[in-house]
């Protein structure tokens, strides 16, 4: 184990999930053989899948699923920031890790230091989880930031397996 708690096979599983997530009736399967093939191990179905599982539970994987491009698919997706007091993080964390319309949650150093990213058919969604969230958490104001022109940019996150 390393410093970050990972060893050398969920290295390994994290970096194959990433971009190259099969879309298959059992991906755990073919992870499986592709790392195996690979790395030369023996891992089986099961065991790919108990051990991104277990990084599941242990906050290193927040979701595995399909990136698609909501607006091709009638959904809007806007960057809300706001100011969170320490004694509301956990709060605001609870609600924001809850909700299945929201694909990135982060907390970042300054002012405001809670962002993330609501995607939605319907804008009135947004308000009603802004108007909850912001009552829950005390928030006098959240920014809605909606975007001006969209960007895509694919980051992988590289680990070594060594």
């Amino acid at each position: 184990m390393t410093e970050t708690g990972l060893d050398h096979l969920d290295r390994l599983l994290l970096n194959a999930v990433q971009s190259d997530f099969p879309v298959e009736a059992r991906p755990y399967a073919v992870l499986a053989e592709r790392l195996n093939r690979a790395a030369g191990l023996s891992l089986t179905e099961e065991e790919v899948q108990a051990r991104l599982l277990a990084l599941r539970h242990r906050g290193i994987i927040r979701r595995l699923g399909a990136v698609f491009n909501a607006r091709d698919l009638g959904y809007q997706s806007t960057l809300c920031a706001a100011r969170v007091p320490a004694d509301k993080l956990a709060v605001f964390q609870a609600l924001t890790g809850q909700a299945p319309q929201i694909t990135h949650n982060y907390l970042r150093d300054g002012e405001i230091n809670a962002w993330f990213t609501f995607t939605s058919r319907r804008p009135e969604e947004l308000d009603e989880f802004l108007k909850r969230l912001g009552e829950a958490a005390g928030l006098a104001e959240i920014l809605v930031l909606d975007a001006e022109k969209v960007f895509k940019i694919k980051a992988d996150f590289k680990f070594r397996a060594d």
